[in-house]
């Protein structure tokens, strides 16, 4: 298959500007196939043109744009790419660049997994929560029936280019929205680097490449040693259980939370739950609790019954029983943790105004 040559020199997490990186060499690779480019409204508007007028190859790319927001990562927009994808004539030996955040990578992920029973893709992402989380591990998903990723698969993309340059486009809200996750992969992993995150006071001012790229690496550690989630993967989901939950019980109400926002305060509650649970210190708990509250507005719903609906979706579950994450200390992490309603019920009253 043509693209072999080149995904073999290729590591498959590319650092630095896309005109320093392989990435030209990877577009040769693929001179006589059909590039398409994914982006969302927002991409569109602030990232496509460096594409488009910086590489020669993608002068005449098929352009697929997405409307912008987690609200859009469903069944529905699949099937707008894969008719437009079909329409184009695309095959099994083309390529699929994806251009945006999360919500981007995870639909164009899935679209290119699948489509003729998948052919290459290439993720670009240009927000904070892209590079840290959703374009690393080779996890593909959209959404169903308003529960978060419940269509996915697993499937590498042939490479990912993080160029921070990107970045300059975010707004705030972007920036705090990505920090989530490196917090968390801090604090399931690396102590160190939690003490390091908790120093930053102004995000985009202060947020270093290096730290950035140490976060990332703790999740590529893990999913190296655990691709399918089988084991020790499922530590990357502390927050998830509930953050998920809350970010799909807003998702389409006047106050949507976006998802590190969700995965956030999910992290609180989950550290709330480890302190009764796995002995987390009242002392790191606070740690934790200070510094979710100065980054992120508390934004939860008095309805513990709604909350614990979405959460039996949960893929992490097992037994009936909904699972969680908890934090025996910082920088360690358990899984599998069995939650009973009861008891999440209690965690929730403590945050409730």
């Amino acid at each position: 298959m043509h693209m072999a040559s080149f995904s073999e020199q290729l590591s498959p997490l590319e650092w630095g500007p896309l005109s320093n990186a392989r990435f030209i060499d990877l577009l040769a690779q693929f001179s006589n196939s059909k590039i398409a480019i994914l982006v969302d409204e927002n991409t569109h508007d602030h990232c496509l043109e460096y594409l488009i007028t910086g590489f020669e190859a993608l002068a005449t790319a098929e352009v697929i744009m997405l409307p912008a927001g987690e609200e859009n990562k469903v069944l529905e927009v699949c099937f707008q790419v894969w008719e437009t994808l079909t329409e184009a004539g695309f095959g099994r030996h083309d390529l699929l660049l994806n251009l945006g955040g999360g919500v981007v990578t995870d639909l164009g992920g899935f679209v290119a997994s699948v489509y003729k029973r998948g052919f290459a893709f290439v993720h670009i992402p240009t927000s904070l929560l892209g590079m840290v989380d959703a374009a690393v591990g080779g996890k593909t998903g959209i959404d169903l029936a308003g529960y978060k990723n419940q269509l996915g698969t697993f499937q590498e993309p042939l490479a990912t280019f993080v160029d921070t340059g990107f970045l300059q486009t975010l707004p705030d809200t972007e920036w705090r929205n990505g920090f989530a996750e490196l917090l968390k992969h801090a604090l399931i992993a690396d102590k160190t680097l939690w003490e390091a995150l908790t120093q930053i006071k102004n995000i985009p001012l202060e947020l270093r490449t290096e730290t950035i790229q140490q976060g990332v690496q703790i999740k590529v550690d893990i999913v190296a040693q655990d691709p399918t989630e089988q084991g020790l993967r499922k530590i990357l989901n502390f927050g998830h259980t509930i953050g998920h939950a809350l970010e799909s019980y807003y998702l389409n109400s006047d106050t949507p939370l976006a998802h590190g926002h969700a995965v956030a305060i999910g992290m609180l509650l989950e550290a709330q739950l480890s302190v009764d649970q796995a002995n987390l210190s009242q002392t790191e708990f606070e740690a934790i609790e200070k510094c979710i509250k100065q980054t992120y507005p508390i934004q939860i719903p008095n309805d513990a019954e709604g909350l614990w609906t979405l959460m039996q979706q949960d893929k992490k579950n097992a037994n009936g029983e909904v699972r969680i994450c908890l934090l025996p200390q910082i920088g360690s992490c358990l899984f599998d943790q069995k939650l009973t309603f009861t008891d999440f019920q209690h965690a929730l009253q403590d945050f409730i105004a």
